[in-house]
């Protein structure tokens, strides 16, 4: 056969014991392990189909061991945000919910959609991530333990307060080694300097965006916007003009991005000025701040893309 009868979509879906693997316009279903046992045998199996595209959901890490030998093994694969795939359920009446069904309606989604393949991201972009995860969930843990400062009884405050000092001290050494860690490309540093000589843009935004954009500087304007997920959507339909939204991109750089942008607001001069302009035109402080981060993007992109450092003119 040729053309797209011959093309293969395969859904999986990912829970913490198995996969479930469906291919997309046929009966074809399988299980297997969700571990390195499992990999092997799934690698196999999709090389000897001619897989066209893979697709995932994003289950809060769940995906990611399955999704980085699927990569490493060079096949094509996509991972969505689940609303997407629940939304295309509904649209094809699909409300019943099982493993099963999940990996048909993933496949189907494959076939219909066509969602962009995600790329091989190097050992560095990898080992750089995993740093930044790490602290995030450290700085969960510490803002949890700090809360409870104030209801844990007398009797267990010492403990508590020993161990937000062994959070803090481990917060600071991870500090280090991620600083240590871009340290030793050429690459990043030069790109960490352009970034960090933006008012507003501190060491954990820069290593965000080395980690996780690595597109900086190579697309246009909104295609890093969309990309992120700072680019408005419309919601018009006839005469009626709906609010427009962000959502969907990359979450990680989309929380670390907020975050700067709310400091630029107060130490960034041209950003400050374009925050304080939106809130007298009236906009919501939230609509603000959005076309702030899109803003503060879009600079940052400029910047990478000609190997610039700060000015406010580039603004």
């Amino acid at each position: 056969m040729t053309g797209k009868s011959a093309e293969i979509f395969v859904g999986v879906d990912v829970s913490k014991a198995r996969l479930d693997i469906s291919i997309g316009g046929s009966t074809e279903y399988w299980q297997i392990s969700n571990d390195e046992k499992g990999f092997v045998k799934l690698i196999e199996r999709l090389r000897g189909l001619h897989t066209t595209l893979i697709v995932l959901e994003a289950t809060g890490g769940l995906e990611l061991p399955v999704v980085a030998e699927i990569l490493s093994a060079g096949l094509p694969i996509a991972v969505v945000n689940p609303k997407r795939i629940r939304d295309f359920a509904r649209s094809v009446g699909q409300l019943a919910k099982t493993d099963k069904l999940d990996s048909c309606i993933i496949a189907q989604f494959a076939q219909a959609v066509r969602p962009e393949v995600r790329h091989l991201r190097t050992k560095e972009e990898e080992h750089l991530t995993a740093l930044l995860t790490r602290r995030m969930q450290l700085i969960e843990m510490l803002t949890a333990e700090k809360n409870r400062s104030h209801s844990i009884r007398k009797v267990m405050r010492g403990v508590l307060q020993h161990h937000i000092e062994w959070l803090q001290d481990d917060l600071k050494k991870l500090d280090q080694a991620i600083a240590e860690y871009i340290k030793q490309s050429p690459i990043w540093c030069e790109k960490e300097k352009v970034l960090r000589s933006v008012p507003g843009i501190g060491p954990v935004t820069g290593a965000t965006m080395l980690a996780n954009l690595p597109e900086l500087g190579t697309l246009n304007r909104q295609q890093i916007a969309a990309l992120v997920g700072v680019a408005p959507v419309n919601k018009d339909s006839g005469r009626k003009r709906g609010k427009r939204r962000v959502f969907g991109g990359r979450a990680v750089v989309r929380r670390t991005l907020y975050m700067a942008a709310l400091s630029a607001t107060k130490h960034n001069p041209k950003i400050k000025h374009f925050y304080e302009n939106l809130i007298c035109r009236g906009k919501e402080k939230k609509v603000a701040l959005t076309a702030c981060m899109r803003k503060l993007l879009v600079i940052l992109n400029v910047m990478v893309k000609n190997n610039e450092v700060w000015r406010c003119e580039i603004a």
